[in-house]
């Protein structure tokens, strides 16, 4: 026969078995707490839990800690410091009178390097920006990229000891931390280009995101202009065909070599790339790509490595490198951060054949990796007036020139 108890007697049992358990040891050693949730999409074993995103150093490097003896280039390339003390060095961009603009995504200032006395030094010429790391300069106007929206400052190189405000152009962003940071280049067509990257790692991106867009010079005439295109933070327009270039990075947590980093070519407007369905043109998505074809997609016209984070590129429009360098893509690979074995950190050249095809690519500058650590990040690069060329250093707080020398590469 069932044991009854009236309702009061049930609840003083109840309190004194909760005051019992909580007073014995034993009881709380086998209480084990629920361990949170993985990162979305990570793997969960011990070696992917312990890779983490790698912070740059909270202050730039001094010029005489900087990296260059270990920094390596072909025979007859020369390297030197052209700025440091430039906190998380970004994009470059080159004013019509010579002014090189320098970024940053974790702090709030644009700079820009000026010569005096026969001397550089770093301006601030805009502060309180969110997240300022894509630049363009068009006829006297520098166009900054912010997570939520677009900044010009017109005639900035005619005042840059007294520079104007930052004037709001676009704001319809969408806002997040997640690939919200932007890059923005001037089209042949005298429009802005700008990336919205996913809001995510892998996931079916909002109608507003995973994308590049064009729109005028005075923000009006905003358009999607590609699709599935997961992160890029750097394009540039062919010199010849002006077809747009730009590289994208994949996704995480697929594995350590796959998908790999791309470098795609845009033939006309409304194209798709790919993500969030597949990757690197040939690896469809363990999630999303179910029922889709690699096929419907466009392809890379080249892969640049598992996680490599390949950034910034300029087509090399200058005189001072060799011919072979004409019109050729110099790329900027920050490097991976989530691979046990580390790979990029460094600057490599793609060749083009003349129907605009990649022809091949190489390490340029290298060095950035030291027994699987950074001891500098490459961001961005940048031609000058006389044909050499810039790269920016987040993780040193510098930028560098490279110039090149025939005399040096004939002996």
């Amino acid at each position: 026969m069932p044991i009854r108890f009236s309702p009061q007697r049930a609840r003083l049992l109840a309190a004194t078995l909760a005051t019992a358990l909580a007073a014995c040891p034993a009881a709380a050693q086998q209480s084990t707490p629920t361990p949170p949730p993985p990162t979305p999409n990570q793997p969960t074993s011990d070696a992917a839990t312990k890779l983490r995103g790698i912070n740059p150093p909270p202050f730039p490097m001094a010029a005489d800690k900087l990296p260059i003896p270990q920094l390596k280039l072909p025979k007859g390339f020369k390297i030197e410091v052209f700025m440091s003390g430039v906190p998380n060095a970004r994009s470059l961009r080159l004013g019509d009178k010579g002014t090189v603009f320098v970024s940053n995504r974790i702090l709030d200032k644009v700079y820009a390097v000026v010569e005096k006395d026969g001397k550089r030094e770093l301006k601030v010429i805009a502060s309180g920006l969110d997240r300022p790391n894509g630049l363009a300069f068009h006829d006297g106007t520098l166009y900054v990229a912010e997570g939520t929206k677009i900044s010009k400052l017109e005639k900035i190189e005619d005042n840059l000891d007294n520079p104007p405000k930052p004037v709001v152009i676009y704001d319809q962003f969408p806002n997040h931390q997640s690939h919200g940071w932007k890059f923005i280049a001037v089209g042949p067509d005298n429009k802005l280009y700008i990336n919205v990257g996913a809001p995510c790692n892998i996931c079916l991106p909002p109608d507003t995101n995973a994308q590049i867009r064009r729109m005028n010079l005075d923000g009006s005439g905003s358009e999607v202009y590609v699709r599935g295109v997961r992160n890029s933070v750097g394009f540039d327009f062919h010199p010849v065909t002006k077809e747009l270039y730009f590289t994208d990075n994949g996704r995480d947590w697929l594995s350590e070599d796959l998908p790999n980093d791309e470098l795609n070519r845009v033939t006309k407007a409304g194209q798709h790339f790919g993500y969030p369905y597949c990757h690197q043109g040939n690896v469809p998505d363990d999630q999303f790509g179910w029922g889709r074809s690699c096929s419907d997609y466009e392809a890379p016209v080249a892969l640049l490595g598992p996680h490599a984070a390949a950034l910034g590129m300029r087509f090399y429009t200058g005189k001072m490198l060799p011919a072979a360098f004409r019109n050729a893509i110099f790329i900027a690979r920050h490097g991976s951060w989530n691979k046990t074995n580390k790979l990029g950190g460094d600057v490599i050249v793609v060749k083009l054949n003349p129907d605009g095809s990649v022809k091949s690519w190489e390490p340029f500058m290298t060095g950035f990796l030291q027994d699987n650590n950074y001891i500098g990040r490459p961001v961005d690069v940048e031609v000058l007036k006389d044909g050499s060329l810039l790269v920016s250093d987040d993780h040193a707080g510098a930028i560098y020139r490279i110039s090149y020398d025939g005399r040096v590469a004939g002996r």
